[in-house]
C-alpha cells in the first residue's frame, strides 16, 4: 500500500469519525449505541412495569401477596378493553411517588366506573432482574385493588411503598 492511499484511507476514516462525534453531539445521545432509550441504554439493569389483574373471582386474601408470572391470581387485562394506554397507565403507576386519596380515584377515573362494573381489578407493579448470566425474575407486587366505587392499597405493604415524604 503506498503512502498516499494509506493517507487517503485515513482521511476517510477521520471524516467518518467526525460525522458519528457530530451526529451523537446534535442529538442528545440518541445515536445508536450511545441511545437514552432504556433497550439500549439500560440493557440488564433491574425494570419496573405495572400491569392489570381481573381478580373477581379469586380468593381476597391469595391476591395480596407476590405473585410470578406462572402464579398469578387473576388474568391480566386488555387495557385497551378499558381505553387506557398501556404506556400511560405504567408511567402513571411507576412514577407517581405520593398515592394520596386524589391519586388513587385518578386512577379509578382512568379505567372508568361504568367500564368496571362488577369487576375487581388488582394494579400491580412488575419487577424483574437478571439473576445469574441467563436468568430472569420476574416478580408481581399487588399494589391497588380497583373497583366500580374505590381504590384499595394492599394490606401487605408498608405506608412507605405509598408515600415519599421528602427530607
Amino acid at each position: 500500500m503506498k503512502f498516499s492511499e494509506m493517507h487517503r484511507s485515513m482521511k476517510i476514516i477521520g471524516i467518518i469519525l467526525i460525522i458519528y462525534a457530530v451526529l451523537v453531539a446534535t442529538h442528545e445521545g440518541e445515536f445508536w449505541p450511545f441511545s437514552i432509550y432504556p433497550m439500549f441504554s439500560q440493557a440488564g439493569n433491574p425494570w419496573t412495569r405495572a400491569m392489570v389483574l381481573d381478580v373477581t373471582e379469586a380468593d381476597d386474601e391469595a391476591y395480596w401477596h407476590s405473585q410470578t408470572l406462572d402464579n398469578k391470581a387473576g388474568s391480566p387485562v386488555a387495557l385497551r378493553n378499558f381505553g387506557v394506554d398501556q404506556i400511560d397507565y405504567s408511567n402513571f403507576m411507576t412514577q407517581t411517588e405520593n398515592w394520596t386519596p386524589e391519586r388513587r380515584d385518578a386512577l379509578r377515573a382512568m379505567f372508568g366506573s361504568h367500564r368496571i362494573g362488577d369487576q375487581h381489578l388488582l394494579a400491580a407493579k412488575v419487577h424483574g432482574e437478571i439473576v445469574g448470566e441467563d436468568s430472569v425474575v420476574v416478580r408481581i407486587e399487588p399494589f391497588l385493588l380497583i373497583t366500580a366505587d374505590s381504590v384499595y392499597k394492599n394490606p401487605l405493604l408498608d405506608e412507605t411503598h405509598y408515600y415519599n415524604e421528602p427530607d
